[in-house]
């Protein structure tokens, strides 16, 4: 039986039971069924750019809490691997910088940078050895420009998520993104992540919540379109706004976009403006809070804190003022529904639908 049933026709739907945002067990369970089966951000290939390189960190920290290491190996491939010895599960690699191989520091296990085994002290007496199982575990990376994304545990295809985003802003030269860490900035939400999410997902709340926003958008021409695991809201600029020089064959030539706004199940947001983009990541911390990153790629500096690409940290403290009071009002005991607004929150309502399809 379905705990969480939100009806497709929008025009009927009630929104999703609060119990999702209240219920620990609901928290533990969108680990396996919702976020180690789809992609995370797993950093930029400017993390490993020469030969010989390695970069560990942890997916998702506090949450999925999984170590991982992105490499490049001598012939300049790059790999996504597990972190964890196969010996007696101490990490691998420590730091970032340059590797010849990957040398455990517990008892001596090597393993070359594209995860194979190599060598073990002490192990020559030992039957059936090595199996494949002493290697390190490869998990798949997607590229796309210099973003590198992985998924624990792979059932839906990166393709399936990014197709139509990609093919959308396919004109963007994503290989000339650079990192920005002065315009990076990390914020800590007190609120469930989903509600995070949810909020982003729909552009109903920008006249009531964000006058700077709302200055450079025309709200009456925002949209939203819907794909399997993504959505766009298309953000329209008004007269004489910074917006993109489009290309004749983007399907948006002649129009005024100041910003797309992608959304790629369950907690990734690709906002492009014409400076470059502001890619947000919503980490789970808790059932009731959550660490949104904000981290700046840019490729035009000339274009930096103009139209709608700009006061992204003003607009990210309105966010957090509204999602925190939800927060709040979710516990209470005179509300577990809400409704849908039909030509405004299509993509909240599609947000709705996947966690009731995972879950």
């Amino acid at each position: 039986m379905r705990r969480f049933h939100i009806d497709p026709d929008i025009t009927r739907a009630k929104t999703l039971s609060t119990t999702f945002y209240t219920g620990p067990q609901y928290f533990e369970e969108a680990k396996e069924k919702i976020f180690a089966p789809l992609w995370q951000f797993a950093g930029d290939e400017g993390m490993i750019g020469e030969h010989g390189s390695i970069h560990p960190f942890t997916l998702l920290p506090g949450y999925l809490d999984e170590p991982l290491v992105l490499t490049k190996d001598k012939e300049g491939n790059m790999h996504c691997l597990s972190n964890v010895c196969t010996h007696r599960g101490n990490l691998v690699a420590y730091e970032a910088g340059k590797a010849n191989l990957l040398r455990c520091r517990y008892h001596g296990r090597q393993f070359l940078l594209d995860g194979s085994f190599l060598s073990m002290p002490e192990f020559k007496e030992v039957q059936n050895f090595p199996e494949p199982c002493d290697n390190l575990t490869s998990l798949p990376l997607f590229k796309w420009g210099k973003l590198l994304f992985t998924s624990l545990r792979s059932g839906i295809d990166a393709a399936e998520l990014f197709r139509e985003m990609m093919e959308r802003v396919s004109w963007l030269p994503m290989d000339k993104l650079v990192f920005r860490a002065d315009l990076s900035k990390d914020y800590h939400v007190k609120a469930n992540w989903a509600l995070y999410c949810e909020n982003y997902l729909e552009g109903f709340h920008i006249p009531f919540v964000h006058s700077g926003l709302n200055a450079v958008l025309d709200f009456g021409e925002y949209t939203t379109e819907l794909f399997r695991y993504s959505n766009l809201q298309l953000g329209i600029g008004k007269k004489d706004d910074v917006c993109f020089e489009l290309p004749e064959t983007s399907p948006d030539y002649g129009k005024e976009v100041a910003a797309y706004y992608f959304w790629v199940f369950p907690n990734m947001m690709f906002n492009f403006y014409p400076w470059g983009l502001s890619l947000n990541i919503v980490q789970p911390t808790g059932i009731s809070s959550c660490k949104v990153s904000f981290l700046s790629y840019v490729y035009d500096e000339s274009k930096l804190g103009t139209g709608a690409g700009s006061g992204l940290d003003t607009v990210e403290h309105e966010d957090e003022e509204v999602v925190e009071n939800v927060q709040k009002g979710i516990r209470s005991r005179f509300y577990e529904h809400g409704r849908y607004s039909a030509t405004r929150e299509q993509g909240t309502h599609h947000f709705h639908s996947l966690i009731a399809q995972f879950i």
